[in-house]
């Protein structure tokens, strides 16, 4: 018989997991205000502390807005509420070099991925949108804080292109987490030259319709940005010294 050590759990993590199991069974809606916390804890037979930590459990999660003065109510959680709860694991991560790495790889793939499934899904308004992008693109070149405004915007404007939330809520958070990256790399002299091209590659690549082409033109861009971020990082570490 396979046996599992039983979990010792804190009062605070029943009573959320009670409250979270109310929502989803539709027993709360989003829009409804909660119980009071004098009515959570006479309900679950438990302290005041017990009830507002687990609140802020809920709010952490998304599922619940905490306002002072007023009671605690049900939202909808968003993908960008769950992707945000990752921010600090991820910032930790980006303080080692091995993490900047793994994140790095993690992007070419998932970006890869946007970049073929783009090229199935573009329509002629995507590929408009795409073209006038990177014209702003191109005309930025030189101007690295707006040069880098619409990188992240053409990026962004892929990850639209997929018509899923969760895909551009997890954009999102990779481009601020790696906005360190992003701001090494981008002021090398020849950067923005060499992002642009990258840019009509896989631009030229979705407008064919060719996911194959696109997912490899992406990728071998963030290769180029990883690789000039790590000649530069140890550029910089040498003088240094």
């Amino acid at each position: 018989m396979p046996q599992a050590p039983i979990r010792r759990r804190k009062v605070h993590e029943e009573v959320a997991e009670r409250i979270e199991h109310m929502i989803r069974e539709g027993d709360l809606q989003p829009g409804d205000f909660l119980p009071s916390e004098r009515e959570f804890m006479a309900a679950f037979g438990v302290g005041r502390n017990a009830v507002r930590e687990a609140m802020l459990a809920l709010q952490r999660m998304g599922l619940v807005a905490v306002s002072s003065g007023e009671r605690s109510r049900v939202v909808r959680p968003t993908a960008e509420a769950m992707v945000a709860e990752l921010a600090g694991a991820a910032r930790l991560l980006l303080a080692d070099d091995d993490g900047m790495r793994q994140f790095q790889d993690a992007r070419s793939l998932f970006e890869g991925a946007i970049a073929r499934r783009a090229a199935r899904l573009a329509t002629p308004a995507d590929l408009a949108r795409l073209e006038e992008i990177l014209d702003r693109n191109r005309k930025a070149i030189g101007d690295h804080r707006a040069f880098m405004a619409i990188d992240v915007e053409f990026h962004m404007a892929l990850a639209d292109i997929c018509r899923n939330p969760l895909f551009t809520a997890v954009h999102g958070a990779v481009v601020e987490w790696l906005i360190d990256q992003r701001a090494i790399s981008g002021k090398a002299a020849t950067a923005g030259e060499a992002a642009y091209a990258a840019h009509v590659r896989i631009l030229e690549a979705i407008a064919a319709h060719d996911g194959a082409a696109a997912q490899r033109a992406m990728e071998d861009h963030l290769a180029a940005v990883a690789e000039l971020y790590w000649q530069i990082r140890a550029t910089n570490d040498t003088r240094g010294a």
